[in-house]
């Protein structure tokens, strides 16, 4: 099997590959000359990103039939795609999906590969390979992880993890100011060179900028493409069209920075389709594109929900309920109820409310009443943001605190 390495840049998927693995291997025996590694988005390794320089280069390394040989292949995705120079007039072309299928026919070849975008390697890497590929997919730290990082002192964590998010390189950074800069230029610098370079926008860098600005003021809010259009429209004074919003859309996610929640129907089991939810990979990388202006911690609590859910392998969808009733006139009337998060993962489903806070008895029955209007069995939970001890109302709905829910998985099974 071929190990694809998923996840939005600067997460730690090279630390994973060329540092934690490779001290494995190491420990395990395996010798220096027997780890071919490459970083493809290093400018010292530009040749390589020809497909066919970059199978020449690797077959000359592999010199011993007895023994494995490890191949990484760090930002795979920097292989360009050329003409086939063999088929001149055919139109044919030669990528890094021909070169990884031609290593993976040499025997004591095991192959791993990074990348950035989703849709070049888990569309065409794992469709190409036929069942012979392995995505990874690699999340900045959970706020676990970030927690166990912070050392003795933890008395600031989720602070700081609200603010700053789980990009890895944020905890070497000493300052505000440090963490900021540096959240900002994985942005200029990376995230959005990144998009323009591959997909070859000329004209649209301010249109990604606004998009991402207005999806960051609105996360976790119901929107599409055509809501974002009219945004435009009113505040920027700009005419764009649906399909061009919907395609950089599509491009954040494919980068790994936005992730989407769709609607689903708890009671129809069935998905309605738009309005969606859009959220940040990393909230850090939100907050940073708004300056820190914007620190609503119920919208970004909300968010870290929803990247936990997925970091625990759930498919995570706004929850919908119908609910059918007659008025005093006996009129038959219809509503719809959301629920935060419908969550599923296999046969194991819960359903989540991001509550914050309940001041009161009023904001408390505001708050279940979606959640018992679904009528099934299977868990019912309210996050809310303090500290408490865990319980449950006369429901059986459970409340738990957002730190709890987030250090202890088997927290919601209580």
């Amino acid at each position: 099997m071929i190990k694809v390495i998923t996840g939005i840049r600067r997460c730690g998927k090279s630390y994973l590959l060329f540092e934690i693995y490779r001290r494995y291997l190491k420990s395990d025996g395996v010798a220096d000359d027997h780890i071919i590694e490459l970083a493809l988005d290093d400018d010292l390794n530009i040749r390589y990103r020809n497909p066919l320089e970059l199978g020449r280069y690797i077959r000359s390394l592999i010199v011993d039939t007895e023994r494995t040989y490890y191949i990484f292949l760090d930002e795979i995705q920097k292989v360009a795609n050329i003409p086939n120079p063999y088929l001149p007039d055919s139109g044919e072309t030669v990528g890094f999906v021909d070169v990884l299928l031609g290593l993976m026919k040499i025997k004591n070849v095991d192959l791993y590969v990074t990348g950035s975008n989703s849709k070049m390697l888990s569309s065409d890497i794992l469709t190409e390979f036929r069942g012979r590929g392995d995505e990874i997919r690699l999340q900045p730290l959970s706020y676990r992880e970030f927690y166990e990082a912070c050392g003795e002192d933890k008395r600031h964590a989720w602070r700081d993890y609200f603010t700053y998010g789980g990009m890895p390189l944020t905890l070497s950074q000493p300052t505000h100011e440090d963490k900021a800069a540096y959240l900002r230029s994985l942005f200029d610098k990376i995230y959005l060179d990144d998009i323009i370079s591959l997909h070859k926008i000329v004209y649209g860098k301010s249109v990604l900028d606004d998009i991402l600005n207005i999806v960051s003021s609105s996360v976790g809010s119901l929107t599409n493409p055509a809501k974002i259009a009219k945004t435009f429209a009113s505040v920027k004074k700009t005419s764009i069209g649906d399909e061009t919003i919907a395609k950089y859309l599509d491009y954040f996610i494919d980068a790994f920075l936005l992730a989407k929640a769709q609607r689903y129907d708890v009671k129809g089991r069935r998905y309605i389709g738009s309005p969606l939810k859009y959220y940040y990979t990393d909230v850090g990388l939100r907050n940073a594109r708004l300056n820190f202006r914007q620190q609503e911690e119920n919208h970004i609590m909300e968010n870290i929900i929803f990247n936990e859910l997925r970091a625990r392998d759930y498919d995570a969808d706004v929850g919908v309920v119908e609910y059918n009733y007659r008025d005093e006139a006996g009129k038959s009337k219809r509503v719809q109820f959301e629920v935060d998060f419908a969550a599923s993962r296999g046969s194991s489903r819960y359903y989540i409310q991001s509550a914050f806070a309940l001041p009161d008895e009023a904001k408390r029955a505001q708050e279940v009443n979606p959640l018992k209007r679904i009528g099934d069995s299977f868990k019912k939970i309210v996050v809310v943001k303090d500290d408490i001890i865990p319980w449950h109302d006369d429901d059986g709905i459970l409340y738990l605190g957002i730190e709890q829910f987030l250090l202890d998985e088997d927290a919601v099974n209580r």
